[in-house]
Parts: C-alpha cells; structure tokens; sequence
C-alpha cells in the first residue's frame, strides 16, 4: 500500500466526505418531511390522500434509487427540470428516502395503543389535537431506530450519486484512479471515510434514543 500517495490525497477526499455529510443530512431532513406526510395520509380515511401516498411509497421503494437519480437529472430537462447534480442528488435520495421512512413512521404510529386514541378523544382532543399531543410523542420512541437504520442505509447509498457527477467520495475515488492507476489505495480510503460517517451518525442515534428513554 502506498501511504505517500494515501496522504497526498486525503485532504481531497476530506473534502469530498464532507459533500457526502450534506448530502445526507439535507436528504434525511426531506426524506422525514415526506415520511410524516406520506404516513399520515396512508392512515387518514380520506381516498384523496391515502391512495396517493400508497402509489408514492410503492413506486419508491419498487424502483432502484439510481434509476430514480437518472430520471431526476438526465429526464428532468425534458419536462423543465433542469437540476444541477448536488441538487438533484438531495431531491432524489430525499424522495427515496421517504417513502421508506413512511413506513417506519407509520408503523410506529400503528403501534401506538388504541386505548390512547379511545382516551384522548372522550377528553374533547380533537383527531389532529390526539395525533400531535398524544399518538406521535409515545409513536417517537418506537421509530428512532427504525429511522436510524433508514439513515444509515441513505449514508451509504448516497455513493449512487456519483453516477450523475456529484463530487463525492464515490466520485472522487474513481477520479484519482484514473490518475494514479491504484484502485486498492483509493477504494480502501474511501470506505474509511464512509465508515466514519456512519460510526460518528450511528453514536448520535444512540445517544438521542438513549435520551428518549430516560425523558420518559
């Protein structure tokens, strides 16, 4: 191995881990929006919104997330969406990620005792009153996990954003293999990289579901 060539590279891919760590973050934080909007309207008796929400999180979670990534980037401009890659990788692996966290979050929600509902509403909480106040603070202890592991599953996955140019670590690995011809080396430090993004982001989902149970 050669670790002149790991040391003359790795503030590049320094830099590059840190297009992965936005990445991330800014996709979980859509992927959790329309999680808890695709969750409750799968549970709401209304047609209008649990019939869409049931065709988003089976086209999502039925369909590769890189072919959900080309569409995005290199379909988009036929309909005018002309997205630039870090963008189009955000929205993207943000939609993907939604449609799992749906079902995580609706799960949780489920689990929730109906006893709790049954109470909350003979005390004149109404249906959306009972949901914020009562259903989602008991169902939140449920999902930390679930949605850790979603979490986990995006970090590493956003090394499919590669493919539509994003300058990530994925990206920059393939890059210097073409200049120095050392795929070992290369590849090796990438994993590290991913590695301690998913050890640092798996200590902060411990420590906040750790905290969760001593709160209550």
């Amino acid at each position: 191995m050669d670790f002149r060539l790991i040391e003359r590279v790795f503030v590049y891919f320094a830099q590059a881990a840190w297009v992965t760590v936005e990445i991330s973050l800014l996709s979980v934080c859509i992927g959790l929006c329309l999680g808890l909007t695709g969750a409750l309207c799968k549970l709401s008796p209304n047609p209008w919104l649990q019939y869409p929400a049931r065709a988003y999180v089976s086209i999502f979670r039925g369909t590769p997330c890189l072919i959900q990534l080309f569409v995005i980037y290199f379909g988009g401009p036929q309909i005018g969406l002309q997205l630039e890659p870090f963008p189009a990788a955000v929205i993207g692996l943000g939609i993907n990620i939604g449609a799992y966290m749906s079902e995580t979050i609706r799960g949780a929600i489920v689990a929730v005792d109906r006893g709790q509902t049954e109470a909350s509403r003979s005390l004149g909480l109404s249906k959306s009153q009972t949901m914020i106040k009562v259903i989602l603070p008991q169902a939140a202890r449920l999902m930390i996990r679930p949605l850790g592991v979603n979490t986990i599953a995006l970090i590493k996955g956003s090394s499919l954003v590669s493919a539509i140019s994003v300058v990530e670590l994925t990206y920059t690995a393939h890059r210097y293999i073409g200049s120095t011809y050392r795929p070992f080396e290369m590849f090796i430090l990438a994993a590290l990289f991913y590695l301690v993004i998913v050890s640092i982001a798996s200590f902060f989902i411990q420590k906040v579901d750790q905290r969760y149970v001593l709160e209550l």
